[in-house]
């Protein structure tokens, strides 16, 4: 079986579905030694700079012998544009050759011949419209439902997500998978001794609440910063300092009014913003923080959340969208749009050390139900019924 990744976002993106891509399908090849794969992506123009994570799409080739890479000489907005605007009926197979499967882990499936899975993240920019990007919702808009009308298989992030599926798009629940993503086992509990030098090195305060995600409305951080102002001088000056906000993620768009609020509060010297973390010391941040928080208006899936638990700090996190099915009973959750609950929460996390205590166990039991190869194993049966032509049947056999 030749099974095609579209293995661009996992390319070029650092956070978010590029991890996702990157950790998915890294999993899959580890389980599917007698399977072919060609990760094709796009590689930017010859001669401009290289996706920054090139060494991945590598590394992953290096380590199952029946996988290759196809880079394609555009950049990542032109390959979108030729495919889903300009909807060019050039197949995938011209550059791969002949495909059994094609596996698009980011909302749209490039034209194939092939038998087609996509996997849809969430349906944010039609939940919460005024949080997207203009141009990028009305490209996810009309290109999504393309996509849908002739997938085999769809999978969801959560069953959040599928019920958007089936209340936005009318699909059929039964045409919908859930395969929930999951943690890396490098998120886990670290003694302080490898945990110092990276604070020290990061400039990090002794006392701090964290946040890990894009400066973007969708988030929620104004609130956030709202609620931290709040928090009471006897709980922000306790133990070995004062306590910090740091907000671990990098400016993606409509976040003036983060920094507005942030100059409104006055909180420029209480508030640490480190832009993005490299995987590599996101562990370890994780687990010098006291708390963690994690306010956004709705979520797909929801990761930061996640591997908070998996480091044993504890969490808190809005009540909505998928954010439940993510942290279970492991975390407290409040409503997105109440900041004195936000406030609360926070406060009963640094102040409750018998809370404290059960919600760190509770959140290393939660984490441990979202593994990667759970999650590789699920696509990979998907993978084979599609083979034997046991899925749902596109609407349409022809060019796509």
């Amino acid at each position: 079986m030749h099974v095609g990744i579209d293995f661009t976002a996992g390319a070029w993106q650092g956070a978010g579905i590029g991890r996702y891509t990157r950790e998915l399908i890294g999993a899959i090849l580890a389980q599917s030694p007698d399977l072919r794969f060609t990760l094709f992506y796009a590689a930017g123009f010859p001669g401009a700079a290289p996706p920054p994570y090139l060494p991945e799409v590598r590394r992953l080739c290096a380590s199952h012998p029946r996988t290759r890479a196809v880079p394609i000489p555009l950049p990542p907005r032109r390959l979108t544009q030729l495919w889903h605007r300009l909807r060019v009926p050039l197949p995938i197979e011209w550059l791969t050759g002949p495909l059994d499967i094609l596996h698009a882990p980011d909302f749209v499936a490039p034209p194939t011949r092939a038998r087609t899975l996509v996997t849809i993240h969430d349906l944010s920019y039609m939940v919460h419209p005024e949080c997207a990007v203009p141009g990028v919702a009305a490209f996810l808009r009309d290109a999504v439902p393309r996509t849908l009308r002739r997938a085999d298989v769809i999978v969801a992030d959560s069953e959040s997500t599928r019920r958007d599926l089936q209340r936005l798009l009318h699909i059929a629940p039964e045409r919908v998978s859930v395969v929930y993503p999951a943690v890396d086992e490098r998120f886990c509990p670290l003694p302080p001794e490898m945990c110092e030098p990276v604070r020290r090195r990061l400039r990090l305060p002794s006392r701090f609440i964290l946040f890990v995600g894009t400066i973007e409305p969708r988030k929620n951080l104004a609130r956030l910063l709202e609620a931290f102002a709040r928090i009471d001088p006897a709980t922000r000056r306790q133990g070995n300092g004062d306590l910090f906000l740091v907000i671990a993620g990098r400016r993606g768009w409509m976040y003036q009014p983060v920094f507005e609020t942030l100059d409104r509060l006055g909180l420029r010297d209480r508030v640490q913003i480190l832009d993005f973390v490299a995987d590599s010391d996101l562990p370890v941040v994780y687990n010098l923080a006291q708390a963690f928080v994690y306010p956004s208006i709705y979520e797909g899936f929801g990761l930061p959340p996640l591997e908070a638990l998996a480091c044993g700090t504890p969490v808190v996190t809005s009540d909505n969208s998928s954010l439940p099915e993510v942290v279970g009973s492991a975390a407290l959750l409040v409503p997105a749009d109440d900041v004195a609950a936000l406030t609360q929460g926070m406060s009963r996390l640094l102040n409750d050390d018998a809370l404290r205590a059960q919600l760190r166990q509770a959140g290393l039991e939660q984490a441990r139900r979202f593994r990667w190869e759970a999650s590789a194993r699920q696509m990979i049966e998907h993978y084979h019924s599609l083979s034997t032509g046991a899925s749902h049947e596109a609407t349409t056999r022809a060019l796509r």
